[in-house]
């Protein structure tokens, strides 16, 4: 079967502003995320694709527009079940607010059982991603053959739901995977089973390196410290995937 290369969006607006984005209309790359965009193209030089297809909200497709113009053959579908999770009353929120809800130690360790309110289950966002590339696999297949390559480009819970799904775990277990923005991860599917190729690949290892001392909290500002290294300790992931490597 065909080979699968997830994408996540590159780093936006919301990203850096510590939102939680979901759906929310208007939410664009930054700077950081134009530039990992106008990368991707030299990245994925050497790789074929047979199609792109991407979540319809800006941020995946502002990631996949500088690819789409070097490959001008390459053709472009839209698919909804691949869009971020719909986190309801929680989009566009703060993530540091959200840390202190009760239902996020649910979204953290047991997120099968997690449904946000006025939003989807994260059962639900698995599922229908899922179905979403079986599908696609099939297409793909019939009409390019079975070593064809296609990409996706997504948001990182869906891309982390769907590694987890390739690797057999279970989906209370997929807060243990991260992805950077505009990383790679690659499936290669099979009629028995997945294999996981890269995951998370950004070509960029400086994330990997020690990070300096955080000074001494300010007692003046307390609850406003950046979700992402308010958490980091306690062994939490961001929802929503977070800002990643600057």
């Amino acid at each position: 079967m065909a080979t699968l290369i997830l994408v996540r969006h590159g780093r936006s607006t919301a990203n850096t502003a510590g939102l939680l984005a979901g759906w929310t209309p208007g939410v664009a790359l930054d700077e950081r995320g134009a530039e990992q965009a106008a990368a991707l193209p030299g990245r994925l030089a050497a790789v074929p694709l047979a199609a792109a297809v991407s979540s319809p909200l800006q941020r995946c497709h502002e990631t996949l527009a500088p690819l789409l113009a070097a490959r001008p053959e390459l053709e472009l579908h839209t698919d909804d079940r691949i869009g971020e999770c719909h986190y309801g009353d929680w989009s566009n929120r703060k993530l540091s607010e959200l840390s202190d809800e009760p239902l996020m130690k649910i979204v953290q360790q047991h997120p099968s059982a997690a449904a946000f309110p006025g939003g989807e289950s994260m059962r639900a966002m698995q599922a229908r991603a899922v179905d979403a590339v079986r599908e696609w696999n099939a297409r793909i297949e019939e009409e390019h053959g079975s070593d064809a390559v296609f990409l996706m480009c997504s948001h990182g819970d869906i891309i982390k739901s769907l590694v987890a799904d390739a690797l057999g775990m279970h989906l209370d277990l997929f807060q243990r995977i991260h992805v950077d923005p505009c990383s790679v991860t690659a499936v290669r599917y099979t009629p028995t089973r997945p294999f996981l190729l890269r995951l998370g690949d950004t070509g960029d290892f400086g994330s990997l390196a020690p990070r300096p001392a955080a000074p001494a909290p300010d007692p003046a500002a307390a609850g406003t410290a950046d979700f992402e290294s308010a958490t980091e300790d306690g062994g939490n992931a961001v929802v929503g995937g977070g800002a990643g490597a600057a």
